[in-house]
This record gives structure tokens, C-alpha cells and sequence, in this order.
């Protein structure tokens, strides 16, 4: 199904979100083809033998091993892929499967109880929608991901954040849930601050590590997943993310060949009980590109079944205009140079928006070697 000349992208965008029903309302219709709205020429093809590779394994960090150990592992994975498992992490496992029960609950309670929150405003404590991919296609409507979110904001506020809308199950296991990746998330800023070399309090005292924007993903099955994607190539603007997924599968990163080229894309498989954590590109400039911030994204593996995962952003709390951001002074040596200028959240988050949600988005604070 391909649109044709006579197609009005920009009104069928406009008619999906007025529906108020999401990629799940299509399913639910009974729709058997893709709507052009969601179809890209370059999605990936899950059963492609040359999209990925199965001769590379995500590493696993296991947090119950003696802490120099610990610290080794998650150097190694931070400097080589970017992506590690983190397995034996403290997190009670039904609190993990409690959330991510309670997300597919929110996506497939029925289309009238679900539309009340559909809003694509990015600032509201609670909003489900389907977010358009960025950056958006060259001409005419933006891509949409075959992909509904519920994105549900816990900070900064003043008190508690606005949750009473949300069904009180969800609420209160969301909650339980942001409340302990967080404290799992200031344990993580700890090990990837030892793994730097600066000293096990030093991202917390510079930024003031924090896990107040999650991110609910709900992937419903595809009649051709083939022809959509789940999301786009990108990395996360957040110091790190911390991810849990259900056993559907879909997660792809992208394996660096060393040439400057791209590289194979790898499949994450789902590993039970761990939490899968991914370096970011504000911690990839703050360890003056000690660390990775990889490229991922999302395909759809199945006709038959919906994926979930929840992904939590630990992001500094200091976002001010006066907070500036860049390479740690004592990663800053003779022989590496500062390789970003400073820069606050605000001119960053714009630069995404600008310039896309992949590498180039933060090329713009690349310091000239010149």
C-alpha cells in the first residue's frame, strides 16, 4: 500500500490524532494494511538476515559481584557498546512485572477510557499519544511509529505530581515503580562516576541525578511489520536510561564497525529479571566521550502480540539557564582535550528538536579541532 499523489498526509495525521485512539484503535478496527501515515521506505525487516547480527551478546553487569568488579564491568560496557544488562540490580522483580503489567493495562483498557488522556502536549504530567518520529520526513506529514505512550511526569513539581486522573492501580504500582529506579538509578550514577575515575559522588554533585520523566510504550501487532517501525534510529538525551522490556523482543542497538560508517544492527534480547541500562548523550559529552551514547531502535517482530517496555530517564535535576553542562574538568587532559563546549538542558533539548534525535544532535557542541 503506498500513497498515492492524491493523498492528503497532513489531513489523515490530522484525522489519526482527532480518533484520540491510537496505533491500538487501528487494531482494534480490524485494519489488515498500513495506513501510509506510518509507512517508511527504509523500515527494517525483522526476519532480514543482513539488519542484524547474532555473533554479538549485550554485556551483563551483575551488581552482586564485589563493587571493584562491579565498577570494571560497567566501565567495559559503557566504553564498548553502551548497552549492559544489569542483572542482580536489588529492584523487587514484582515491581518491575507489576509496572510493566500495569502499562499494558492502561494501552488495552477500552478506546473511550484510554482517549481521555490523549494529549501530544509535551509538558503535561500525564499524556498518552502516538508521538510522531523525529526528525520529520522531508515533505508533508511526520512519520508515525507503529508505537502508543503513556509518558507520565513525576518532577520537577512543587509537591506531588498530578497523577489523579490515572486508574489507581497504575498509579499507585507507576509510582512504586519510579520510586525505585530512581534510588536504582542513583546507585547506577555512583558505579558509572567510579567507573569515570572521579570519585563515586561526583555526577550526583554536579548534576543532581534524578528520574522524573517515564515513558510507558505500548508496540501493538502489525498486519506488515515489515513496512513500519516501532521508532526511529536514536539515541536518548538523558545521562542514562533505564529500561525494562517484556519478552516480546523488537529493541535493536547499533554495533560500532570502528570505520565511522554505522555498523550492524544487534537484536536485545529480552533477559529475564534484568533491567537494561543505555548511556546517554548528555553523560557521553559530560565523560568527554568516554562513554557511548549508541544509536537504537525498535522494530516490529510479530502479528500476534504487543510488546511493552517502560523506559525511565535519570536526567540532572539542575536545568536551569545558569546550569551549564559539559566534559568533567578532570577528564579534560593534555592529550584529550575538551571534545564538547558547555551548554545548559534548555539549548540542548532544542538542538534535538532541531537537528533530530540521533548523533547529530549533539555535533552542533563538538569543539573544533581546528
Amino acid at each position: 500500500m503506498a500513497a498515492t499523489e492524491d493523498y492528503d498526509a497532513e489531513a489523515a495525521l490530522a484525522s489519526f490524532h482527532e480518533s484520540r485512539a491510537g496505533v491500538r484503535g487501528l487494531v482494534e478496527s480490524g485494519v489488515t494494511a498500513v495506513p501510509p501515515i506510518f509507512l517508511t521506505a527504509t523500515a527494517p525487516s525483522p526476519q532480514s538476515p543482513a539488519s542484524t547480527t547474532t555473533a554479538f551478546a549485550i554485556p551483563a553487569v551483575d551488581l552482586s559481584l564485589p563493587r571493584s568488579d562491579t565498577v570494571a564491568l560497567v566501565r567495559a560496557a559503557a566504553r564498548s557498546c553502551g548497552f549492559f544488562h544489569a542483572i542482580n540490580h536489588g529492584v523487587p522483580a514484582g515491581i518491575v512485572d507489576s509496572a510493566l503489567s500495569a502499562a499494558r493495562a492502561f494501552h488495552e483498557q477500552p478506546r473511550a477510557a484510554r482517549s481521555a488522556f490523549y494529549s501530544l502536549e509535551p509538558v503535561e504530567a500525564v499524556a498518552y499519544s502516538t508521538i510522531p518520529n523525529a526528525p520529520p520526513r522531508q515533505e508533508g506529514a511526520p512519520l508515525l511509529p507503529w508505537r502508543d505512550s503513556l509518558r507520565v511526569r513525576f518532577g520537577p513539581w512543587d509537591g506531588e505530581p498530578d497523577l489523579g486522573r490515572l486508574p489507581a492501580a497504575c498509579r499507585d504500582t507507576l509510582r512504586e515503580y519510579q520510586r525505585a529506579l530512581t534510588g536504582f538509578g542513583k546507585e547506577m550514577a555512583g558505579l558509572l562516576s567510579e567507573a569515570l575515575g572521579v570519585g563515586v559522588e561526583r555526577l550526583e554533585q554536579a548534576m543532581q541525578v534524578e528520574g522524573w520523566l517515564m515513558a510507558c510504550h505500548y508496540y501493538p501487532p502489525c498486519p506488515e511489520p515489515a513496512r513500519v517501525v516501532g521508532s526511529l534510529e536514536h539515541t536518548d538525551p538523558s545521562l542514562f536510561t533505564v529500561l525494562a522490556q517484556d519478552w516480546v523482543g523488537g529493541l535493536q542497538v547499533r554495533r560500532d564497525d570502528g570505520t565511522g560508517g554505522g555498523g550492524e544492527w544487534v537484536d536485545v534480547a529480552p533477559v529475564a529479571g534484568a533491567l537494561l541500562v543505555n548511556i546517554g548523550d548528555v553523560l557521553k559529552v559530560v565523560s568527554n566521550d568516554e562513554l557511548k551514547s549508541v544509536e537504537h531502535r525498535v522494530v516490529i517482530k510479530s502479528t500476534q502480540d504487543a510488546r511493552v517496555s517502560i523506559a525511565l530517564f535519570i536526567n540532572p535535576a539542575k536545568r536551569d539557564k545558569s546550569d551549564l553542562f559539559g566534559p568533567l574538568p578532570e577528564l579534560v587532559t593534555a592529550e584529550k582535550p575538551a571534545q564538547y563546549r558547555s551548554f545548559t538542558v534548555p539549548e540542548f533539548m532544542s538542538s534535538r528538536r532541531e537537528y533530530g534525535h540521533s548523533r547529530s544532535s549533539i555535533e552542533r557542541f563538538k569543539v573544533s579541532s581546528s
